[in-house]
């Protein structure tokens, strides 16, 4: 009945899953997201980078317990990259894995909250100087979905958005 999820994005790992079904809403709200999307937005490489002009399509795919975002995403001329993340809910929580940094899967883990889930990330390797970062999947508005990633400028000690994407239903 749980279904694997893969939700693209950049880049999370803050609860354990709980042992309790998900809420009745969830299912809802996880169908809502279910679609084709085609969207802009920015990826910095690093938090001190230069943002990077992006465009993506994502594909998604859901059940009442999971989620299915793959993706590509092209900046540049010559530069393009696969996203994906399977997520699985169980009560209040969400939990699974992340590809598209290129630094090997990444765990991510956290909650719902509204219209948008937050999640924390725990990079397979060292990115910006520490292996946590956040990720948030949120919906909006009727066809619209936002996917954005916030990390620690290793210098500073400030919250960067190192991507932010804007995706519309296709």
């Amino acid at each position: 009945m749980t279904r694997t999820l893969k939700v693209l994005l950049l880049a999370a790992c803050i609860a354990p899953a709980g042992g309790f079904a998900a809420h009745a809403n969830d299912g809802e709200f996880l169908g809502s997201l279910e679609g084709n999307w085609a969207g802009k937005g920015t990826v910095k490489v690093r938090a001190n980078s230069d943002p990077i002009n992006v465009n993506c399509t994502f594909s998604t795919d859901t059940s009442d317990t999971s989620l299915s975002l793959d993706g590509k995403c092209r900046g540049l001329v010559i530069v393009s990259r696969a996203i994906s993340a399977d997520l699985t809910a169980s009560g209040t929580s969400y939990k699974g894995s992340y590809t598209g940094a290129g630094t090997g899967v990444a765990g991510l883990s956290g909650k719902r909250s509204g219209d948008a889930i937050n999640l924390g990330i725990r990079w397979a390797k060292e990115v910006n100087g520490d292996r946590a970062a956040q990720m948030t999947v949120e919906k909006v508005g009727e066809n619209g979905l936002r996917l954005t990633t916030v990390d620690e400028d290793p210098k500073s000690g400030e919250r960067v958005v190192t991507s932010r994407i804007d995706l519309r239903r296709t």
